[in-house]
């Protein structure tokens, strides 16, 4: 008796998910024949489907890509050139991070961190050695007339005095002007460079390109304060609650006046960071004031990018672009945001040469939606130790022709 109920009860178990089993196949299918009646024979041409009836993920993926979308946010970078100069590469030396480049005086401006020496990474002395290539920088600046040749001018503007928020490091700058007044925004490091170190934001005005420069007395955004390490050892992986996406560190801020206040744009690196399908886990933030001077308050839609490193934005038709590279699975698209907050991809490109951009801030933005990125500066690993700037290039692709045809 025993035995019949046992033999019941397992045929009742294989009756059911048997029974369960051949819905889900037949709902499959009627999904698919549901999308098959919203397609259009000028969808299938574009997309080349060989079956309604039958879609794979891909093609109900293509299918929703907008069909007006065009090409005219596809570009292709053609390498890098090197400058002359000042600003060719020089051994022992580190030029990096070029900001944007504005024309004051018939001449290009532009600023970047500098340093010098090679670094010994975090298993030499944190409070003495140099950690990064981008440790011990200051903020330097040069002029060029045809934006090749360059004119190394000086500092522009230093670290502070010790036990200042900023008297570790200043780097990785960018330019602002807006009402003839100039401002330059940064990274900042306290020492001692530890692995577990937030990074701020400072800020710096001046009347006149060539400065002098007043210095904010204390950052203007800084990381958020809710994520919890874990332990005491300096170990940026082991954290109890990771916190918001720029709960360790803020970094490459940008500042663009837009609609009447100032968006600060930013990257920002979470407590805990991982490795996920689209590589380190970084993102992108803004933070918004009335005043180029602040106060900023970040926005409550952050992160409003799910991918990038370096901050590369300009202005477009009423809104704001952005070029997307390097980490996340969004990387190496620019997108455009028509409020500057909630932003889509207008292309994905085959690869991005140039890196921590500084773009050419005199073209006309207006003009094609990618003017901007024609040309302007980057920086080349010449070894980990030492890096230079140099020009990039750009064009529009919008056909592609094999050789002779």
């Amino acid at each position: 008796m025993f035995k019949t109920k046992i033999f019941h009860y397992l045929f009742l178990i294989t009756l059911i998910i048997s029974c369960n089993t051949k819905p889900q196949i037949e709902t499959e299918d009627k999904a698919d024949n549901s999308d098959s009646k919203q397609i259009t024979q000028e969808q299938i041409d574009h997309l080349g489907i060989t079956d309604v009836n039958h879609l794979s993920s891909a093609s109900k993926r293509a299918l929703k890509w907008p069909t007006d979308l065009g090409n005219d946010w596809f570009i292709e970078f053609s390498g890098l050139k090197p400058l002359k100069g000042d600003l060719a590469y020089e051994e022992g030396v580190v030029r990096r991070d070029p900001s944007a480049m504005i024309k004051e005086n018939g001449k290009y401006y532009v600023w970047y961190s500098k340093s010098t020496g090679p670094c010994q990474g975090f298993g030499g002395d944190v409070e003495n050695d140099k950690v990064f290539p981008w440790d011990r920088c200051d903020i330097w600046y040069a002029t060029s007339e045809d934006g090749e040749t360059w004119k190394e001018e000086g500092l522009a503007v230093a670290r502070g005095e010790k036990g200042e928020y900023d008297d570790r490091s200043v780097f990785t700058v960018e330019i602002m002007k807006h009402e003839n007044k100039y401002y330059l925004c940064y990274q900042a490091v306290k020492s001692p460079y530890t692995v577990r170190v937030k990074n701020q934001i400072g800020l710096a005005w001046s009347d006149s390109p060539d400065g002098p420069w007043t210095k904010s007395k204390e950052p203007i955004l800084s990381p958020a304060d809710n994520g919890i390490w874990k332990g005491e050892a300096q170990n940026r992986f082991a954290v109890e609650k990771k916190g918001d996406f720029d709960s360790h560190k803020v970094h490459d801020p940008c500042i663009i006046p837009y609609n009447g206040k100032f968006h600060l744009y930013y990257k920002g690196e979470q407590m805990g960071e991982q490795i996920t399908f689209g590589g380190r886990q970084i993102r992108h933030g803004v933070a918004i004031a009335d005043n180029p001077l602040g106060p900023y308050v970040k926005s409550p839609y952050n992160p409003i990018s799910n991918s990038g490193h370096e901050i590369c934005v300009w202005p477009y038709n009423g809104g704001i672009a952005s070029l997307i590279t390097t980490d996340g699975p969004e990387k190496n698209t620019i997108q455009w945001s028509p409020d500057g907050l909630n932003f889509e991809i207008m292309s994905v490109l085959k690869s991005v040469d140039a890196h921590a951009i500084g773009l050419n801030r005199t073209a006309d933005n207006e003009k094609d939606p990618t003017e901007i990125l024609r040309w302007g500066l980057s920086h080349v690993y010449n070894s980990w130790n030492y890096q230079s700037i140099m020009k990039f290039s750009s064009e529009r692709k919008t056909e592609h022709r094999a050789p002779g045809e």
